[in-house]
Order: C-alpha cells, then sequence, then structure tokens
C-alpha cells in the first residue's frame, strides 16, 4: 500500500519505517492542508497527526485523490471531520492507547520542576548564584491532588501521585475503572477545584470540555494551587489563566498543551518572531513551566504508535475492520455521555 505521511518528524520515522516494512511510504514534513493535500496523490491512506487539518473540504479532496483510509498517529480525533469521513466512505482509526505512563509521567515531571523550582535554580547555579532564598518548594505528601478525568493516563498519574502520599480526587461523569484500585472520592468539579493543591487535566477535547478551566472554574481553585494539563491546549481559556496566574489566584501551571499549538508546535523556529501575544505572555511569567507536547515522547511510545497505526492499515489492507476504528455514530454517542474520559 502506498501511504502518505504528513507531519513526519524525523524522530520518529525510524519507527515508521519499521513498523510500515513492505509499504511504499511518502514523507511529508509540513501538516495536511487543502494547499497541499495534493501531496497524497497515488495514495491509498494517508497517515496523520494531531496537528493535520482533515476537516470536510481536505476530506474531500484526499477521497477526490483515491485514498481511502485515515490511519491517525494519535489518540485525539478531533481534528477529523469524523461525519464527512462517514459520509465519504473514508476509514478513520486512532492509536487508542500507546503509554498512558509516558504522558503521566511527564505530568508529574512538571508538577517536581515547578514545585521545587528545578529551572530556576539550574539558571542561577549558571550564573554562580547558590542562593536559596527564592527556591522553596512544599512537600507533596500530604498534598490533594484532583484528577479532571480518569481514563488510563488520568488513572496512572494519579496512581504516582499516591505514590508520594497524595490525597486523590477526581472528576469524571463516568464510573473509576475497575482496575483503579488506590483510595480515591469521586467529586464534582466545584468540589475538586476549591479543595485540590493540584489540578491535572487528563480529558478529551470536544465540544464539552473546551474551556472547561474557564475564567469562572479558575475562580474556583483553592488559592495557591498549581494546574497541569498534558491532555489538550483546548481545554484551558488561555488568556483567563494569564489573568489568574497574573493576579496570584493560582500558584503556577504545567503546560504540554497550548489551545493555538498547531502554528507554533513541532518545529524549529528560533529565526522567527513570536507573533502569538498571549502565547509569548504566558511563556513570560515566571510561574509557568511550558513544553512543546513532548509528554508522548519515549522510545516506548513512538514504537506503540508506529505498531498500531500500521496494524490499522494492515488490518484494512486485508480486507477487514479494524476496532480501532472511529464511527460519528459510536463518536457522537461518547462526547454526549462520557466527554471526561481519557
Amino acid at each position: 500500500m502506498q501511504v502518505t505521511v504528513f507531519s513526519a518528524l524525523s524522530f520518529e520515522k525510524e519507527f515508521i519505517e519499521k513498523a510500515g516494512s513492505g509499504h511504499q511510504i511518502n514523507y511529508i514534513s509540513e501538516p495536511l492542508t487543502l494547499e497541499n493535500v495534493q501531496s497524497a496523490t497515488g495514495s491509498e491512506a494517508v497517515c496523520l497527526f494531531t496537528h493535520d487539518d482533515a476537516s470536510a473540504p481536505v476530506l474531500e479532496k484526499l477521497k477526490a485523490l483515491g485514498v481511502k483510509y485515515v490511519a491517525l498517529r494519535s489518540a485525539g480525533y478531533e481534528h477529523v471531520n469524523l461525519p464527512k469521513a462517514q459520509e465519504l466512505g473514508l476509514k478513520v482509526a486512532n492509536v487508542p492507547a500507546y503509554s498512558p505512563y509516558a504522558i503521566a509521567e511527564h505530568t508529574v515531571a512538571l508538577l517536581l520542576a515547578i514545585n521545587r523550582k528545578l529551572i530556576l535554580a539550574h539558571e542561577q547555579i549558571k550564573q554562580n548564584n547558590f542562593a536559596l532564598d527564592n527556591l522553596v518548594g512544599f512537600d507533596l505528601n500530604g498534598k490533594t491532588v484532583g484528577i479532571i478525568g480518569l481514563g488510563k493516563i488520568g488513572a496512572i498519574t494519579a496512581k504516582i501521585l499516591q505514590g508520594f502520599g497524595c490525597r486523590i480526587l477526581f472528576y469524571d461523569i463516568a464510573p473509576a475503572p475497575a482496575s483503579f484500585t488506590i483510595p480515591a472520592s469521586l467529586v464534582s468539579l466545584t468540589e475538586l477545584l476549591s479543595q485540590s493543591d493540584i489540578v491535572s487535566l487528563h480529558a478529551p477535547l470536544t465540544e464539552a470540555t473546551k474551556y472547561l478551566i474557564n475564567a469562572q472554574t479558575l475562580s474556583f481553585m483553592k488559592k495557591g494551587a498549581i494546574l497541569l494539563n498534558t491532555s489538550r491546549g483546548g481545554l484551558i481559556n488561555t488568556e483567563a489563566l494569564v489573568a489568574a496566574l497574573k493576579i496570584g489566584q493560582i500558584n503556577a501551571a504545567g503546560l504540554d498543551v497550548y489551545e493555538k499549538e498547531r502554528a507554533l508546535f513541532f518545529h524549529e523556529r528560533s529565526a522567527e518572531p513570536l507573533t502569538d501575544k498571549v502565547f509569548a505572555e504566558l511563556i513570560s511569567l515566571p510561574n509557568v513551566l511550558v513544553t512543546g507536547h513532548q509528554a508522548f515522547l519515549t522510545r516506548t511510545a513512538l514504537h506503540n504508535i508506529a505498531e498500531t497505526t500500521f496494524y490499522n492499515l494492515n488490518t484494512w489492507a486485508n480486507g477487514q475492520d479494524s476496532e480501532n476504528e472511529l464511527a460519528f455514530k459510536e463518536t457522537h454517542k461518547n462526547e454526549k455521555e462520557a466527554t471526561i474520559v481519557a
């Protein structure tokens, strides 16, 4: 099968080559757009990442080019117009789980770095400054952590933090999975925000969850709390977050995602001016730590993403359905009935 891989990043190619052995692979480093969709000419399948545009006009062009399959290299699928894909007869599948440990561990890494001010400490040491006055943190033991979205990633994050001696609260419209056995309390969103010293987001981005963290919900948060997001940038209204950080409503934020990251992340842009004023203000704050959507970036995760992606493609090539296919009717039901599970 000929496959065009959009948003192809250098660090993933070795994994794609191994998993896609036997396929003819065409790499496009730029994200899929209406302007470059012709790059998929001759391919039966396209392989997309989170920043690719799979809107209705793009899917129509892909269909006209003879594309039959859309294989996502991600768990998230908010960038795909599933109703249009179904109407066109395009099969779409995602990678529902590749390494929840990678993202959970990165979440905790952000928390530790923020709390113990590791970035500031490192910069001071390089300046021959060994003062400790502005590096005071707090013990995680005994703190209350609120997990929003108790899917696989949220559950693993909770388990890690419970190991630090944290009390765990969670908010989800679905019950805790049977495999989740650590002590935790299901509470309302308002209760979670008002009681938690640390709030960690692990929900998918849907119409129901967009701007889940906004000026109002930020006002409910415990003064001095830390907010973490390794899920989707659109869960947070960034302007409201900046305002809350500047007035001290919350103490700090650790973010691996940003609501307008598509125009920024995954490419070397040091020679370009930063024109996103909201993002510029966000990263200028001393109590904010941002990483560029790298929480997933472990060799284990990259291997699993490539393997599942080509499992989906191989299954289709053999005339079978993949259990990872995304059907609009099922997904629409999921968004209405289980919007918080991630």
